[in-house]
């Protein structure tokens, strides 16, 4: 009965972590997929906690309330701009906590001397260290990038990729050793199981440095994005090694799901993978700037855009990773709200990679309470920057840079929102510097582009008083 009754939780968690995920796809349905996961984690934790056999309460107890605080904290504290930090770090731990989960399986059997009749299980025992570990240091390497740590240029060295492979055949190897492949040979069978596990999980943890650190720092939500994916996959190993069927579905879902996410943002950048690994693209440090001498941008002030604005018929803004610094989307929501009052259609164009990471900007916005209805994804917002009268880009630039429509750019290909083709364009930004591609952008230059130079939130402010003054 009490296995039942387990085994019945473990369904009814699964069924929670499906729905929830499936209720994340949406910015209106998102609070409650997150809550609905966490219930299913907190009710697959309680039925472990009962079911299974605790050898410390208190030793469990306090993790949990260490836990439990750290992540109450972080949640309060940490800015969202900063949220692809906080993923790297979350994603570390995970891919560390399942390589930790798989080499105490193995020291188990070990101690037991049960390890030579699992062949399979000890496979899974070394993809759980191997991915895990991997994981651990390259998510910890994308958040110092990030973060500022660390360069955010691509590090590279002399036979990088070479050293990197030959890394990765031997780690193969070490795991094949650890699941006993060659045991009848003199020189494995004069290994211990414990130095193996530690050659193992060293190699794992270089591989994983040597594969971050030659990827640009512009490149480090989508490498996120895939750690997210190997933490699930080291999860799923790790629950295969400990024989529990919530913690391999559990996994299976991040590692599918971070895959998808990945293909989004490479999609979204007309980028491949394998380009995106190892292109050494969007590093910090571009030298590619714009010449004011040369190329003479038309200036504007607060009180002039705030009279196009507030007579124009219809406006689109477009949000980047610039209002997300300076937190400006409060501002940027009294802003719509006085305009929506004088009868001026306003809605807002979301690419899917403004800011750091898909669905970055939905959640500012929705923090600011914009409706829903008025925020349009990239298909629904390129028809309509043609009738559109003015356009406000705030803090973008690569997502609207028509560069990407000229075969020979390092964007070429890229699908960018096409405000160039509205009426009237405002970019606000603090100055004319390129984006993370480093490149230049000719939609600062247009005759019906409209540079506002000031730091988003003032700007917003500033507009939103205006148009508030206006009779």
């Amino acid at each position: 009965m009490a296995l039942l009754a387990q085994q019945l939780a473990y369904i009814a968690s699964a069924v929670l972590f499906v729905w929830g995920l499936k209720r994340l796809g949406s910015p209106d349905t998102a609070r409650s997929g997150n809550a609905l996961s966490a219930s299913a984690m907190l009710l697959a934790l309680a039925t472990t906690l009962i079911a299974g056999e605790v050898i410390s309460w208190t030793v469990l107890l306090v993790a949990l309330a260490i836990g439990s605080v750290a992540g109450a904290l972080l949640a309060r504290l940490v800015q969202m701009t900063a949220m692809p930090q906080l993923v790297a770090v979350f994603n570390g731990f995970g891919g560390g906590a399942s390589a930790l989960v798989a080499a105490a399986e193995f020291l188990r059997l070990d101690a037991s001397g049960a390890q030579g009749g699992h062949p399979a299980l000890l496979v899974t025992i070394a993809l759980g260290i191997l991915v895990g570990t991997v994981t651990l240091t390259g998510s910890f390497v994308a958040f110092g990038k990030l973060q500022g740590l660390l360069p955010g240029r691509p590090v590279t060295w002399p036979l990088q990729r070479v050293l990197s492979g030959l890394l990765f055949i031997g780690l193969i190897v070490l795991g094949a050793l650890l699941a006993g492949v060659g045991a009848e040979l003199e020189f494995v069978a004069a290994l211990d199981g414990w130095e193996v596990l530690a050659l193992l999980g060293l190699g794992a943890a270089l591989l994983g440095i040597a594969l971050v650190l030659p990827i640009g720092g512009a490149d480090m939500p989508v490498v996120v994005s895939l750690l997210n994916s190997y933490s699930g996959l080291a999860a799923a190993a790790a629950g295969f090694a400990i024989g529990n069927p919530l913690l391999i579905l559990a996994g299976a879902l991040v590692g599918a799901a971070g895959l998808i996410l990945t293909r989004i943002m490479c999609r979204s950048m007309n980028r491949s993978l394998a380009n995106v690994a190892f292109g050494a693209f969007g590093g910090a440090g571009a030298t590619a700037t714009a010449d004011d001498g040369e190329r003479p941008v038309r200036r504007t002030t607060t009180e002039e855009t705030a009279l196009l604005l507030a007579y124009a018929s219809s406006v689109v803004v477009v949000p980047g990773y610039g209002l997300a610094v300076a937190q400006a989307q409060h501002e940027t929501r009294k802003l719509m709200d006085l305009l929506v009052e004088r009868g001026v259609k306003v809605s807002f164009a979301i690419h899917p990679v403004a800011g750091r990471m898909p669905g970055h900007m939905n959640v500012l916005l929705a923090e600011a309470d914009v409706p829903y209805d008025r925020l349009l994804d990239l298909d629904e917002a390129n028809p309509e920057f043609s009738r559109t009268d003015v356009v406000v880009v705030v803090g973008a630039n690569d997502v609207v840079n028509p560069l990407a429509r000229e075969a020979d750019s390092p964007i070429s290909g890229m699908p960018i929102l096409n405000v160039d083709e509205a009426r009237n364009v405002v970019v606000i930004k603090r100055s004319l510097s390129p984006g993370f591609a480093g490149l230049d952008n000719p939609l600062f230059y247009l005759d019906h582009t409209l540079m506002l130079f000031s730091d988003a939130r003032e700007a917003m402010a500033d507009l939103a008083r205006e148009v508030r003054e206006l009779k």
